[in-house]
């Protein structure tokens, strides 16, 4: 305790370059504990959007995930109702498990006929009730405040679908849409036009005889697609689509080929009158933190049953989440390592300067009985105390300024997100993000003062008592 009294006593003896190097190490912990705060509301934004769009798991067919996506009719999960049916009734997998619904993703060329334009596209066959279940999930309370827009799709409405900005500008739906920053097609010169050949005449006559097989169907005013694609067994199948509404992606590759329908379309689209099947089983879970378990149970059930399945998390199937993770990672790590070094040189200048300053003292201590473990120890002490008192006014101010930022209303745009959202730093939750924040720079702060410490502790008695 005397020795505590010592350090206080040695610190306020230099009030203002003390100051000054608290002030640098309170600098480094709002900087840190900001950016981590930053990092934090990124990464659980991030996985909202992911988990939202993709769900925790996807079952596939074995080899579908590296294999399937040149020739995903190859690998249906066939029953798959009786795998949801199975999931759905596990005695541990049911607590856990949110939505659990069934996914088609297919290729082919989208067609406006009405201007003469046509586009790959690359589409998704969704459930519709369980689409919008899905969007509202929000285990981090990241868009509480943000009210969803209507998804555009309909459980009792197969024709009904939504395709990406980028994809409705290609085909011409800016207008008929209603779709702002979205500007016209340009005129373009005389080529080969899509009506005037004849793939296109056999793919206009195969849209003409689907209408007219299906009288019932309605656009409501809603503008038209023909959607061509190859069936499992290789035969052309086309299906009209009447879009209800483009949602913007974020990725301009997806923007331009994104295509949301009907399970039930996708699965005429791509099986025709064959059996229908599924490609994928999604999975989302209440917590993201029970996707170990939830996949492990998942695994011990296929195999169990025999099942030729396999499962994988949104990570893999979304690894631009993992890059953006490591990048923000990669970040933070540089500026820990900045923020210590410019604390372990303000220290170590600090604490030179009152070995300097105090060597008569030292001298005094020494002759007075003082051994050296005892003269390193208060300068230890004494860099402690910097760095805590420091770390300590940095972690206040972090506070301060994490909560004028979430009430200042700025907006921004993460990635792969189209939407602006407010600019917020994570404040829950990040009790080990403050204190690693706190024991680091305090560590840094003493490892610090251990130099100057053992130069005050080497220093000769004789020589220490007559520096003047």
């Amino acid at each position: 305790m005397m020795l505590v009294k010592i350090a206080s006593r040695n610190i306020l003896r230099n009030a203002r370059r003390s100051l000054m190097t608290m002030s640098a190490i309170a600098v480094g912990a709002t900087a840190l504990v900001l950016f981590g705060e930053f990092v934090a509301n990124m990464t659980t934004g991030l996985q909202t959007q992911t988990v939202r769009r993709s769900g925790h798991l996807s079952v596939f067919r074995t080899g579908y995930f590296n294999f399937g996506a040149g020739n995903p009719a190859a690998y249906g999960i066939g029953d798959y109702r009786s795998v949801i049916r199975l999931i759905n009734e596990d005695r541990l997998l049911k607590p856990l498990v949110n939505v659990v619904t069934p996914t088609v993703t297919l290729f082919g060329i989208a067609g406006n006929f009405d201007i003469d334009a046509s586009k790959t596209f690359l589409g998704f066959g969704v459930v519709p009730s369980d689409r919008d279940r899905m969007r509202q999930w929000d285990e981090y309370g990241v868009f509480r405040n943000l009210v969803l827009e209507d998804s555009g799709l309909r459980d009792d409405d197969e024709t009904r679908g939504v395709v990406g900005v980028g994809l409705a500008r290609i085909l011409g739906l800016c207008a008929s849409l209603k779709l702002a920053d979205c500007p016209p097609r340009p005129q373009t010169a005389e080529s080969p036009s899509l009506k005037s050949s004849a793939r296109a005449g056999a793919l206009q006559e195969l849209a003409q005889r689907d209408r007219d097989t299906n009288p019932s169907l309605s656009n409501g005013g809603a503008p038209r697609l023909d959607l061509l694609a190859g069936t499992a067994g290789g035969a052309p199948n086309v299906l009209s689509l009447y879009v209800s509404r483009a949602e913007p992606q974020g990725v301009k590759e997806l923007d331009d080929n994104f295509v949301a329908m009907h399970f039930a379309l996708a699965q005429q689209l791509l099986y025709g009158r064959g059996e229908r099947k599924a490609l994928g089983i999604v999975l989302q879970l209440h917590r993201t933190e029970d996707m170990p378990t939830a996949r492990a149970r998942l695994v011990t059930l296929f195999t169990e049953r025999g099942l030729d399945l396999e499962v994988r998390d949104f990570t893999e199937l979304q690894p631009f989440y993992k890059q953006v993770i490591g990048l923000f990672g990669a970040i933070f790590s540089f500026i820990a390592v900045i923020m210590g070094v410019i604390v372990l040189f303000t220290v170590v200048n600090t604490m030179s300067m009152s070995v300097m300053e105090r060597t008569s003292e030292i001298g005094t201590a020494r002759a007075m009985g003082v051994r050296r473990r005892g003269i390193r120890r208060q300068f230890l002490i004494e860099g402690w105390m910097l760095g805590a008192i420091g770390a300590t006014v940095g972690l206040i101010l972090a506070s301060v300024i994490a909560f004028l930022i979430n009430r200042s209303g700025f907006m921004w745009t993460p990635p792969s997100q189209a939407a602006a959202v407010p600019l917020r730093v994570l404040t829950s939750g990040v009790g080990p993000l403050n204190l690693g924040v706190w024991l680091g720079l305090v560590v840094m702060a003493t490892l610090a003062a251990l130099l100057p410490a053992n130069r005050a502790a080497r220093l000769a008695v004789v020589d220490a008592l007559r520096h003047v």
